[in-house]
């Protein structure tokens, strides 16, 4: 029996932008990020989907990187995140892991090392992130204890990652981008910085290796850009059906909290889907939805199992059409907006008990 909510996956649209992202850097290796369960599109089958078109995958920790190694795939794999401690150092030899090394401890724990196999490495900058990665103060130093290092393999990567990748002309990218080139611009081995916003409108950004994420699933990573305007295509398309449709007389209100009420008698919808499937808790009145492929709106608070829409422009809605919640003809870019949030939290927030079905 298929579950009530369930998302499409559509590997034809994933492969499209690939193209999309080849396009726009032809030279450069590719580093498919597939992070928190592939943005919710699934780690394991985007991996398996990705393996014979991208040239590496990046996930954030290492216990995601050991499940992908367990289940078969044998890509080259970056751990963003790096190892914590010895005995996830040891992991990386014997899954034969890449780790990003951002600070000091992993040096420490790299250098007082004894594996059989050199580890292989890209070591971070902090350009202006101020997030993980080595100041350009520490750098040379730092650089230098790699180097000499018999425990990484060699040249080891170079990596940055952009603040504001998303702001085109950005003077803090600028500023990140000098840095980073001033202190690796002798550096030997591969050097990477661009993920999906700087792939697409910063092309000083595409180096040796890019890490495209967002653009990947079809989801444009700027806010004043569609994915269409990109020529993205959704992979996912979340989707459920009305299991109810009645008449709600003029005066009541609809949901918890009565935060919508009906100016006149309304035909009210209620499709199985929710904050419990992943749905934004925080979508406003009006999000849009559609029903058959055409437009209502959400009304009132969404539920952990359901949310309401206006059937009023839809007289012919019955019990068990099909909802799209987003996706195919409904940007999530959108319902992130009304939610007041960004599409990475919307496709992140697909919970288990949503059906993935693969087309």
């Amino acid at each position: 029996m298929m579950s009530a909510a369930y998302a499409l996956i559509d590997q034809a649209a994933l492969q499209h932008n690939l193209v999309i992202v080849r396009r726009h850097a032809p030279d450069a290796n590719i580093m498919a990020v597939i992070k928190a369960n592939a943005y919710g599109h699934g780690m394991l089958r985007m991996a398996r989907i990705l393996a014979v078109a991208v040239d590496s995958l990046a996930v954030a920790r290492t216990d995601e990187a050991i499940a992908l190694r367990e289940q078969g795939v044998t890509t080259p794999i970056t751990v963003l995140q790096g190892f914590m401690g010895r005995d996830e150092l040891m992991c990386y030899a014997k899954y034969q892991l890449t780790a990003v090394v951002h600070q000091h401890e992993q040096i420490r724990q790299l250098l007082a090392g004894s594996s059989p196999e050199k580890i292989a490495v890209w070591l971070k900058m902090d350009s202006g992130m101020s997030r993980l990665g080595f100041l350009p103060t520490e750098w040379n130093a730092v650089c230098t204890l790699l180097q000499n290092s018999t425990q990484v393999q060699q040249p080891f990567g170079v990596m940055t990652h952009l603040a504001s990748a998303d702001e085109v002309d950005c003077h803090q990218s600028r500023q990140q981008l000098q840095r980073f080139d001033t202190l690796t611009c002798q550096h030997i081995g591969a050097k990477s910085i661009a993920n999906s916003a700087a792939i697409l409108a910063c092309p000083a950004a595409v180096t040796d290796w890019i890490r495209p994420g967002l653009m990947l699933y079809g989801v444009s990573p700027f806010p004043d850009k569609s994915a269409a305007d990109l020529g993205l295509k959704p992979v996912m398309t979340l989707k459920s059906r009305l299991i109810s449709v009645k008449t709600v007389p003029q005066g009541e209100t609809v949901g918890y909290g009565g935060s919508w009420r009906c100016q006149q008698a309304t035909r009210v919808g209620i499709v199985s889907i929710g904050y419990g499937d992943g749905y934004p808790r925080y979508a406003r009145n009006g999000t849009p939805v559609l029903i058959n492929g055409k437009v209502v709106p959400l009304i009132g608070r969404v539920s952990m199992d359901m949310l309401a829409v206006d059937l009023s422009t839809l007289p012919e809605a019955k019990i068990g059409d099909t909802a799209t919640l987003w996706g195919e003809g409904l940007p999530v870019e959108t319902i992130a907006q009304y939610a007041e949030t960004i599409p990475y939290t919307v496709l992140c927030g697909i919970t288990p008990r949503v059906e993935i079905i693969e087309r």
